[in-house]
């Protein structure tokens, strides 16, 4: 089943559940019921009901029995009256009686023992209001007036005055939200440890905690580690041996400079990115439509990188490079951020409410976790349960992506690009009259004409070189609302732009959502007024992505229900020094590798000690051993093989699989191999990002899904890692090159075989044992199954 047709039964039967639920709690303004088998029939009912002209009798019944119990009974609690709305639940308008609050509709018109009202209110224990229980004459009074039809000659609509919302001022002092002040290092008993700042900061929490730090990691691995760490490639033989004559700090830090200033720099740390903003170069769903030119994207990150463009900088072309520069292509190309979020196109209409609020919730959501460092998205249908985010809060953020839309900007030449829109254009008008007949149509006929759009869908042309990103455009915009329960469906309110309340300084005031240039203006207050809140999540990931975990080990959360930050001081001391140094992080890298807390080795002072009392190593007294990721240990391979394709940039490379897998794609044409042989061997940023197919090799590997923000890497051990490095086609390809190379290099003498394996995978000699068994195994299995065996060897897979 495709991903699409889970995700329609999954909704479908939630559905039902809330439906036919069977339970009753009404608690605190909270009202939950059963809904019957009878819904069906009732909501007939209901809208039988709905359709009688009231007489005037009723209305008077309403207005005199009904509604004064509702303003002073329940309106305190349910109303935009109340300080905090209770469970979703409006009282004060017709439409939100007959809406009802998040466990549903609240009255069944012509059913009082089916409606939520009712049977909160009549309940025995544990009913409304929380007050105590309304008289038997009042409780008989609700009964009569929903069996007559509910009649409620109320305005139709929900009340435009916002409710009051909760008084967030005094969580400004929350230490995520805090400005940056700096911050002295601390003193230590040991003063000779220290190499920079950031040592003072961790040995004084090591000492405070009993621990004291491990001896510096031998030469050999440390500049191993490095290599991995900057350019997620292994240095050579003749590098690691020129480090280990020279391991002076001068020598390292020139090195550090050297590895900076290569071009696969930019190729490690953009994959870093790439998994937070759950880059893929298709829309996902069943469709999974490849989104065009989307590399350009890709490409840009690395460049970006590589130039150390300024953070701030790199944040505000992504999210308004079209409204800053429009005749920038670089600009244009990095708003496709906005794009990379999934969309479904089964609706066959993407201009629908719910397909379009798809859009703009994965655009707010990709701030909160990506640049904010928050849950946003917990906020979409009901007020943060942790963090001070209001439900208008979320759609006051979401209120600065109004106007913005999808852009596919050819890069065509004028003439050309018009003859292609006006085929386009052609098959539109075709598409939207079969469409239209569609909605009529069954049985054979229906058949026929879905087989017609089909047939239509796929005489579009290919789109060329095209840009994919993001502008405005008023005249297919509309406001922003509050949606209650994240129903597109059910508007309560319109609302303005503006960061949440708690972000939100004086200068940040609210916007109309159709003022020019509104991502502008959020890229202005993001990186303005919440320039310390910015700084802290861009700073730790850095941390996180040297050390296998951040100083705070949520990376996408550094809200309440985060993890606190294992050394606040250092973190806000980083930031204060990364915003004061322009934002760049190369300088930032620089500080974090010539401590003396990253030179630290793998193997603990006191392994015993350690575990007991800091067994996460949250305290840094060692440093924490990691497997390579999926794209490090195929690029690896690449790279000790000698068959790596050094190439940068262009389209993705689409490489082999197993047909079985292409044959699961809604459209198998989509996965089209790459023909040039050489173009397999490139770097594993430069594959295909399909999200309805990932290569076995990546997935096997915890190769993030992009369906989501990747925070952290999974970094899991199971069974079918070491079959895909004995059976699989990639490490059974490049070991046949591997062993090839070793031969050749060697002379074929197995002594030196072994040792040039050894230095290649590793980085260092084998030891006597190894040599041993090495030379065993390469007699009777011969040097291809000798070289299959290395890549399995855990010091190649692992970096100390």
């Amino acid at each position: 089943m495709t991903s699409s047709g889970v995700r329609e039964v999954t909704c479908k039967e939630t559905l039902a559940v809330y439906r036919l639920a069977a339970i009753i709690t009404v608690r605190f303004g909270l009202v939950a019921s059963c809904v019957s088998l009878g819904f069906i029939s009732s909501v007939r009912a209901q809208d039988a009901v709905a359709n009688k002209e009231p007489d005037m009798s009723r209305i008077q019944f309403f207005e005199q029995r009904i509604q004064p119990v509702l303003e002073t009974e329940c309106y305190a609690c349910h109303s935009h009256q109340a300080d905090s709305v209770e469970g979703g639940l409006w009282l004060d308008s017709a439409q939100g009686l007959r809406i009802g609050g998040d466990s549903g509709p609240s009255i069944v018109p012509g059913d009082p023992d089916q409606s939520l009202l009712f049977q909160a209110i009549s309940a025995s224990e544990d009913g409304m209001p929380p007050g105590g229980p309304l008289p038997n004459t009042t409780i008989e009074h609700f009964r009569e007036w929903i069996s007559a039809g509910a009649v409620d000659p109320r305005s139709d609509s929900l009340p435009s005055e916002h409710p009051r919302e909760p008084d967030y001022s005094h969580e400004r002092d929350y230490w995520a939200f805090r400005p940056l002040q700096l911050v002295s290092p601390p003193s230590t008993m040991d003063t000779a440890w220290p190499e920079n700042a950031i040592d003072f900061f961790v040995l004084k929490q090591m000492e405070d905690a009993g621990l004291a730090p491990t001896t510096t990691a031998e030469p050999r691995q440390l500049i191993r580690r490095v290599f991995f760490d900057l350019i997620g490639l292994p240095p050579t033989p003749d590098e690691i041996e020129r480090f280990a004559q020279n391991p002076s700090a001068e020598a390292y830090a020139q090195w550090i400079d050297e590895l900076l200033n290569r071009p696969q720099y930019g190729e490690r740390w953009a994959q870093h990115w790439l998994d937070v903003v759950r880059y893929a170069e298709t829309e996902g769903f069943e469709y999974d439509n490849t989104m065009p030119g989307m590399w350009r994207y890709r490409d840009y990150v690395i460049q970006s990188l590589n130039e150390d463009k300024p953070y701030d900088q790199f944040v505000w072309e992504q999210l308004a490079g079209d409204e800053l520069e429009p005749a920038d292509q670089n600009a244009l190309i990095a708003t496709g951020f906005l794009r990379l979020g999934a969309v479904r196109r089964n609706a066959g209409n993407q201009k629908v409410a719910s397909s379009r609020n798809e859009v703009l919730t994965e655009r707010t959501d990709a701030i909160g976790s990506a640049i904010l460092g928050l849950t946003i998205g917990c906020a979409r249908c009901h007020d943060h349960k942790f963090d001070p985010i209001s439900q208008y809060d979320y759609y006051r953020l979401q209120a600065f992506f109004g106007l913005s839309h999808e852009n596919n900007h050819s890069l065509r030449a004028a003439a050309e690009q018009e003859q292609l829109e006006a085929v386009e254009s052609e098959l539109d008008r075709r598409i939207t009259e079969l469409k239209e007949q569609l909605e009529v149509a069954e049985g054979e006929e229906e058949a026929r004409i879905r087989g017609a759009i089909e047939t239509l869908e796929s005489q579009r042309p290919p789109p060329g070189p095209t840009i994919c990103g993001i502008k405005n455009d008023v005249q297919g915009s509309s406001p922003t609302y509050v949606l209650r329960r994240g129903n597109p469906d059910l508007p309560v309110a319109e609302v303005s732009m503006r960061l949440p309340s708690v972000l939100a300084t004086a200068e940040d005031a609210d916007a109309s959502w159709d003022i020019p240039n509104p991502r502008t203006r959020l890229a202005n207050q993001l990186l303005q007024s919440q320039q310390a809140l910015v700084a802290r999540v861009i700073v730790n990931r850095v941390w996180q992505y040297h050390f296998g975990q951040g100083l705070v080990s949520t990376p996408n959360d550094l809200g309440k229900n985060g993890s606190q930050a294992s050394h606040p001081e250092l973190l806000d001391y980083l930031s204060l020094v990364f915003v004061e140094s322009g934002w760049r992080l190369k300088p930032l890298h620089r500080l974090i590798l010539q401590s003396q807390t990253y030179r630290q080795s793998s193997q603990p002072a006191d392994s015993a000690l350690s575990q007991q009392i800091d067994p996460d190593n949250r305290l840094l007294s060692h440093f924490t051993r990691r497997r390579l990721s999926a794209e490090e240990i195929r690029d690896a391979m690449l790279a000790i093989s000698g068959m790596l394709n050094p190439e940068m940039g262009g389209p993705s490379v689409i490489l082999p699989v197993e047909q079985e897998l292409i044959d699961q794609l809604y459209k198998p044409s989509q996965w089209q191999v790459d023909k040039a042989p050489e173009q397999h061997a490139r770097r594993s940023i430069y594959l295909f990002a399909k999200r309805n197919l990932r290569l076995p090799f990546m997935e096997v590997f915890d190769q993030p899904m992009a369906q989501t923000s990747c925070a952290v890497r999974e970094e899991s051990t199971h069974a079918r890692q070491a079959l895909e490095l004995v059976n699989g086609q990639v490490a059974n390809e490049l070991a046949a090159a591997f062993a090839a190379r070793l031969v050749s290099a060697s002379g074929g003498d197995p002594n030196r075989i072994v040792e040039q394996a050894f230095q290649l995978t590793a980085g260092r000699q084998a030891w006597p044992r190894e040599q041993q068994l090495s030379l065993e195994f390469l007699q009777q299995a011969g040097p291809r199954e000798f070289a299959l065996a290395m890549f399995s060897f855990n010091g190649f897979l692992y970096v100390d």
